[in-house]
């Protein structure tokens, strides 16, 4: 166990500027010490900005940084599993920025890695621990709405501008560096956050196909899932629509109900009932990953557990895999 967590981050980009970053020396009894980018100027800027001590062009020299004794890979995709092996064989726990990796096979290699040297791995599924998805957790226990029968997602935006021609491509549409596209970059959100409400998903199946011809991953995405507990749902992803079909939906469907809710959008929760209808509108803290690290530097301090576990994050994996076919 661990009095003090002092962190690491390897890939100081743009999520760590808010959304992950200054919750790890704003929580208590959690320090950043340490951070890796391998352009030169933003990486010193970055730890001015955030009064971090130390800081490097080589993964390598932060992994065995001696006062770091826990490391965020905030990379993207293609190196998630790499950093993360050699993190774990240096004897150090780490929390990698999802997807887990580029494909199921790869995430059991993390997490045979983080068996055999007994460190722990966490991943940035941090929905599971935000107040809005909580709430809706709640609802679901509580029988508001009655047996589950049925899950609806549905995801629909238009192109970003940079989509829209080849030279502003960025890395998330480069199929060597991220997969699938904008469904491996968001979708994976939504999926582990329905194995987070609804249980495993144990068997998935799906279209997809690339329609907007914008870039060379795919754009659109359609899927059938099967969970271990009888539920079914199918989900639906597009990421070249106008802007007049904008949706970000997902509505779970009881005998005495439904619940409709977002992934991205923190629209209101509503709730609607044989006997009640209500909204609950819960905003997203500041720090949108300050509850999950709040929950991993708790598990390794020994005071709690963290509900975004490698296993977990697994099995995300294990299903896009099965959508892609």
């Amino acid at each position: 166990m661990m009095e003090q967590v002092n962190w690491g981050i390897i890939g100081v980009g743009n999520v760590c500027e808010k959304k992950s970053g200054p919750a790890f020396y704003k929580i208590g009894h959690s320090s950043l010490v340490a951070i890796m980018r391998r352009d030169a100027n933003k990486l010193k800027d970055f730890a001015l900005r955030h009064n971090v001590p130390s800081y490097y062009t080589d993964a390598e020299q932060l992994i065995n940084d001696p006062e770091v004794n826990a490391i965020y890979v905030a990379t993207p995709p293609d190196s998630h599993k790499e950093y993360a092996i050699k993190a774990l064989c240096a004897g150090k726990p780490v929390y990698v920025e999802k997807p887990m990796a580029m494909n199921y096979a790869e995430c059991t290699e993390m997490i045979k890695a983080s068996q055999e040297s007994g460190q722990k791995l966490f991943v940035a599924y941090y929905r599971r621990a935000l107040p809005y998805f909580l709430k809706v957790k709640e609802l679901l226990e509580e029988d508001a709405i009655g047996r589950i029968l049925t899950v609806n997602v549905r995801y629909m935006r238009p192109p970003l501008t940079s989509d829209l021609i080849a030279e502003t491509h960025t890395w998330r549409v480069k199929q060597s560096v991220a997969g699938e596209g904008y469904f491996y970059d968001l979708a994976p959100h939504t999926l582990d956050i329905l194995d987070f409400l609804l249980g495993e998903i144990s068997e998935a199946k799906g279209f997809s196909q690339n329609l907007g011809h914008l870039y060379e991953v795919k754009d659109t995405f359609s899927a059938i899932l099967q969970f271990e507990s009888g539920v079914t749902g199918v989900g639906q992803w597009c990421f070249v629509t106008s802007g007049k079909s904008t949706e970000d939906s997902i509505v779970i469907t009881g005998t005495k109900g439904q619940i409709s809710f977002s992934t991205f959008s923190f629209s209101p929760i509503h709730l609607q009932s044989v006997n009640r209808a209500e909204d609950f509108a819960i905003t997203p803290p500041e720090h949108i990953q300050q509850p999950l690290i709040q929950t991993i530097v708790d598990e390794l301090r020994g005071k709690g557990n963290c509900p975004s576990t490698g296993i977990s994050a697994s099995r995300t994996s294990r299903v896009m895999d099965q959508i892609l076919g």
